[in-house]
């Protein structure tokens, strides 16, 4: 790896001692410059958890992918930082289907500095722009929105609250048992197949905005979201590749096929979890 490239990549020209302070600001970075998209399954580029080949193309080729790819990366980054940090496997609540993804269903990651314990995520779309303490209770506020963890018989609960002290929409669960970027090879095989999986289903690419807000395209659509509003415009095809490179920063190396099909229930059999709490 070259983190200099890396570190312009996502434009960040802060410090790089293992510190929070250096932590947050990577972080902040990643996510404002590398999109959240599922761009390769919908043009003909199978993806492989190989790490020179997620460096190759999220770095050199400016691309985005889903979490196995950008915190894939995003881990090996901090390692490279030396900073303490170890992947851990999550269960997404979809939220088109409201029920939890197969096990493996998501990497995220754990960095520990000076006796405390972090969750990272640059590669789960609408999520936290900072590092979350992980410590089961606690509020924590960033930019319009408040999250919390729970923590129930080993396994730990992200949520999304709609207010300070009130309900909250679960995000995903997981668990700190450690893991490594091939543990999830098959679960990304499965997330470029099955009708099960957003990934295979809807091709989008997704951005957050500086000052709030996420700057999306799906399908043939360009989703725009700011402040509880929510406006769509709608694309013809000859458009997108376009769009998906003066907005998003992404050119494509093959012909998009765009795909906004309606995500089916898993195969009968298919370990899920059960429902989490409605919204």
């Amino acid at each position: 790896m070259d983190v200099g490239a890396y570190l312009s990549r996502i434009g960040y020209q802060g410090p790089t001692e293992p510190t929070l302070e250096t932590l947050r600001g990577l972080h902040r970075c990643h996510l404002f410059s590398v999109p959240f998209e599922s761009l390769s399954v919908h043009c003909g580029e199978p993806i492989t958890l190989a790490p020179p080949l997620l460096y190759d193309k999220i770095v050199r080729r400016r691309r985005g992918g889903f979490c196995y790819e950008n915190n894939g990366l995003f881990l090996w980054l901090l390692r490279a930082l030396g900073f303490d940090v170890v992947g851990l496997a999550g269960r997404v609540r979809n939220r088109f289907t409201g029920r939890l993804g197969p096990p493996r269903d998501h990497l995220l990651l754990l960095a520990r500095l000076g006796g405390q314990r972090f969750l990272c995520d640059v590669g789960f779309g609408d999520g936290f722009l900072e590092p979350l303490r992980l410590e089961p209770g606690l509020e924590q506020p960033q930019e319009g929105s408040t999250f919390r963890l729970g923590l129930a018989g080993g396994v730990w609960v992200l949520e999304r609250l709609r207010a300070p002290g009130g309900e909250g929409r679960v995000l995903y669960t997981f668990t700190l048992e450690e893991r490594e970027l091939g543990d999830f090879a098959a679960m990304a095989c499965y997330h470029q197949q099955a009708p099960s999986s957003l990934f295979a289903c809807k091709s989008f690419c997704s951005l957050p905005q500086p000052g709030g807000g996420r700057l999306t395209y799906m399908g043939w659509r360009l989703i725009a979201t700011r402040g509880g509003e929510r406006t769509e415009t709608p694309l013809q095809p000859p458009e997108i590749p376009a769009l998906l490179q003066y907005t998003f920063g992404a050119q494509l190396s093959g012909t998009l096929v765009p795909k906004d099909q309606d995500i089916q229930p898993p195969p009968e059999g298919e370990e899920m979890g059960p429902a989490p709490p409605t919204e």
